[in-house]
């Protein structure tokens, strides 16, 4: 008999959850549990698990996530129509969302199941009831409606997307959102001196200005100790960047990077950048098997262009990955132009939504998902020969 279970918090999960087969990092506890123990304050994490029996045969990472307006706008306009839109989005979006994956971090880590003990659409099935479930028990402890369902985020290729009768049955819409950039590191590639020849000579002479604008910049990995005594600047650095984002939907907590490095060990890597001692920029990894997770970085919004720090860390990015023998590093879906400019390339990538007020057409849905994650024009650079 098929049926699912919804936990609370980490300790609650079966032991069977870290047998299943899935490689992803971010379905295994140690990652849930530094996100658990560090996560922002709007968002809750829930996890399910489906049972044939007594035998785990699929999981899921449910969030609920609370959304208002000082959370999505991070800057303000004095714009008279600007405010207006802004004002009508909030109402639309403000208040609970359930999404089926993490919010966190761009790419599907948010579902597995095991294909030879059930199909994909019976999984769906279950997820569907756990929501429904979640939702009732949201509304009764804390009094707050749904009020936005999302499964996210899935390649073209996903065979999430044969499962249509499943996603019209339950009102899901598709929506495309900006690409994942995903870098491919040549078999052949072993060093960084590799990657710097592959380069066309305008990209190439790129790479050695860049170099030599940072290399006054001290470059070193910080172990625990050391991120838990930056903990305010490394904040304070992340803040600086994520703040200048404009819409987002949630902020990080302070020791949201001690708790992962705690957790995750050394496959939770953070890099910093000082000058004349004092840090001033950083970046983190998360090692996913055989793929290189980019994850949050900060910076001195000041020294940013003088030292073309943000160039920079994504150059040692590449060659972290090159001379550890990783096969792919996943840049996420931000700054496209320049992360294609160092070999990055762009994966589309697909939603589900529904919105809960049945008085809310979908074509409004859509204009507000494509305002708050819209697909900008772009020129996707080709920097090797």
């Amino acid at each position: 008999m098929i049926h699912f279970n919804i936990y609370n918090n980490i300790d609650e999960l079966p032991q069977a959850w870290n047998t299943l087969a899935t490689p992803d990092v971010f379905l295994k506890t140690p990652f849930l549990k530094a996100l658990e123990t560090s996560s922002p304050s709007n968002i809750t994490s829930y996890y399910l698990c489906v049972f044939n029996k007594n035998k785990l045969i699929g999981i899921a990472i449910l969030q609920r996530v609370q959304m208002y307006a000082d959370d999505i706008f991070r800057k303000t306009s004095d714009h008279r129509l600007m405010q207006m839109a802004k004002q009508l989005i909030a109402k639309i979006v403000k208040g609970n969302a359930i999404i089926v994956g993490n919010l966190m971090h761009t790419g599907q880590h948010g579902l597995f199941f095991v294909a030879e003990e059930i199909t994909q659409g019976l999984f769906l099935n279950q997820v569907n009831l756990a929501i429904e479930k979640l939702s009732k028990d949201i509304k009764k402890t804390f009094n707050k409606k749904i009020r936005i369902i999302a499964f996210k985020d899935y390649f073209e290729h996903d065979p999430i997307h044969s499962n249509l009768d499943f996603f019209k049955a339950h009102n899901l819409f598709k929506v495309q959102v900006q690409p994942n950039m995903l870098f491919s590191i040549p078999s052949t590639w072993t060093m960084k001196e590799d990657y710097i020849s592959a380069f066309t000579k305008k990209y190439r002479d790129r790479y050695k200005r860049a170099r030599k604008k940072g290399a006054i910049l001290q470059y070193k990995e910080l172990d625990l100790e050391a991120i838990k005594r930056h903990s305010n600047t490394l904040y304070k650095l992340y803040e600086n960047v994520s703040d200048n984002a404009g819409v987002n939907s949630f902020k990080l907590s302070p020791d949201h990077f001690y708790s992962l490095k705690v957790h995750l060990k050394d496959d939770f890597k953070v890099f910093g950048y000082y000058l004349n001692n004092e840090l001033v920029g950083f970046y983190t990894l998360i090692i996913n098997n055989n793929e290189l997770e980019t994850y949050f970085l900060g910076y001195n919004q000041e020294l940013q262009h003088k030292y073309q720090m943000y160039l920079n860390m994504l150059y040692d990015m590449v060659n972290y990955g090159i001379e550890n023998k990783f096969k792919t590093i996943v840049f996420a879906r931000t700054a496209m132009e320049i992360k294609s400019s160092i070999g990055a390339k762009p994966h589309t990538m697909h939603i589900y939504l529904n919105h809960t007020n049945n008085f809310i057409a979908n074509t409004l849905l859509k204009f507000i998902v494509k305002y708050m994650n819209p697909i900008r024009e772009w020129q996707e650079r080709h920097p090797f020969k």
